[in-house]
């Protein structure tokens, strides 16, 4: 007996790409280093970060948050707001993990939503996208890089 195919396409179901996101933690794990020196010795970095044009200029904080041997939590938040992160204007926070023994960093929350999950079905109550994970930890990749390559170090000079 042939099966009949419904005239209805049947709509594609998100997979993760593993490998694609592993790949992107293990390149946040290594650019998040070079922006917390002295990692084990510190907790607080401000950096300025230049944007496309010279009037813009973000002042973003990296603090770690919890350290761990084999873990370190690092809140990212953006103190000025010319290219605002979020909707939010008081919230606008990264929270990463950073898995020393695996050397990967992962986004685990951003401004009050907490253990995001690598799929969502599509609608939901909160309308993430379907990919929402992938697409933070894009976002901090791109916004490590940014400050890798246009960032400067906040000093404090001691009155």
């Amino acid at each position: 007996m042939l099966q009949m195919r419904s005239a209805v396409k049947e709509r594609h179901q998100y997979a993760v790409d593993l490998r694609a996101q592993q790949a992107e933690c293990d390149a946040n794990y290594v650019r998040l280093l070079k922006l917390l020196p002295k990692l084990s010795e510190q907790n607080c970095w401000e950096y300025t970060v230049d944007g496309n044009t010279n009037a813009v200029s973000e002042r973003v904080r990296l603090s770690v948050i919890e350290h761990a041997p084999y873990t370190s939590t690092v809140e990212i938040e953006q103190l000025s707001c010319a290219l605002n992160w979020s909707e939010q204007p008081d919230r606008r926070v990264l929270r990463v993990r950073m898995y020393h023994d695996a050397q990967m960093a992962e986004v685990v929350a951003w401004n009050t939503y907490w253990n995001t999950r690598a799929r969502y079905s599509y609608p939901n109550q909160h309308m993430h996208q379907i990919d929402e994970k992938a697409q933070l930890n894009r976002f901090l990749g791109e916004w490590l890089s940014h400050c890798l390559s246009c960032g400067r170090v906040v000093t404090t000079i001691a009155e």
